[in-house]
């Protein structure tokens, strides 16, 4: 449609002058999508024996948490351990009163921190890698200018991945109706975005140079799972096999033993050899693996 057509097309929507809330309009999460916070029904969270208690699922923002854990046990940090508790947000587990007491927002993934001298909690995923990077003294580069670029990189992605799944995912897989504008709009954007990560990937190993850090822990489980056609059934309609350095990156972490873990981690559906609904003990990834070969 040209610019002069798309003038004189019929409008097809004219927004009122009040909002209101149509519960027949909301595509595929319909049921748990609201304009209101807070809880809808009492149920206290379950509580295991380890320092770190996470509710969480297996999405990509609940990834980035379970891979930071599972690196931080490898080098060592037992205060690390980790109870992980399934929250289907299809069945609206995130609005519970025990859930949001831990994030107003009722997103996943929360954390909640027994072993500080009070509770801690810890909501947004950004900030719960911040959280236990600064914890436990890993993942963050010393150099203040290495920092800054890993903070930078950080916040790229928490800044651009709502264009991602908010925007391109839901116009693009998840809308009850398919629109050419805010398709195109979002998928010029996501095209933007992996252009920005192809070119400055094309001259580091990782997103701070040569070491490996939270910057990529954070990006990956959104763009790498992107760029193998895993998010939204996209890979062909964005040309992803183009981004063949933000592919090299995806490949050599994906190789990661606690990558392979923690990917695994709060994973409900799917490959059943790629399941952990629950962890609570590192053998729990060796007894499923057992259970699925039986």
């Amino acid at each position: 449609m040209t610019v002069e057509e798309h003038k004189n097309a019929p409008l097809k929507y004219e927004p009122p002058k009040v909002w209101k809330f149509d519960t027949e309009n909301g595509g595929k999460f319909s049921k748990i999508n609201k304009p209101t916070a807070g809880a809808t029904h009492e149920k206290e969270l379950p509580i295991g024996k380890h320092p770190l208690q996470l509710y969480s699922l297996g999405t990509p923002n609940g990834v980035k948490v379970t891979v930071l854990l599972e690196e931080l046990l490898a080098k060592g940090h037992t205060g690390a351990e980790y109870n992980a508790w399934l929250v289907n947000i299809g069945d609206g587990d995130q609005f519970s009163s025990g859930f949001v007491s831990i994030n107003p927002n009722s997103k996943i993934p929360a954390l909640l921190d027994l072993s500080t001298p009070t509770p801690t909690r810890v909501f947004e995923s950004g900030a719960i890698l911040l959280y236990l990077a600064e914890k436990f003294g890993e993942f963050i580069p010393e150099d203040p200018t290495q920092r800054a670029e890993c903070y930078s990189w950080l916040f790229w992605q928490m800044g651009s991945a709502p264009f991602l799944g908010g925007g391109f995912g839901h116009f693009y897989a998840y809308a009850p109706e398919k629109f050419e504008y805010p398709i195109n709009r979002y998928t010029m954007e996501v095209k933007r975005q992996l252009d920005v990560l192809n070119q400055h990937l094309a001259k580091n190993e990782y997103f701070c140079g040569d070491t490996y850090t939270l910057a990529d822990i954070a990006i990956w489980p959104w763009y790498g799972a992107l760029v193998k056609g895993l998010l939204y059934n996209a890979g062909e309609f964005i040309e992803a096999h183009s981004y063949t350095n933000v592919i090299r990156w995806t490949d050599q972490i994906a190789e990661r033993e606690a990558v392979k873990r923690g990917r695994r981690v709060n994973r409900a559906w799917g490959d059943p050899a790629s399941q952990l609904p629950e962890r609570h003990h590192a053998s729990d990834f060796e007894i499923a693996m057992s259970d699925e070969a039986v």
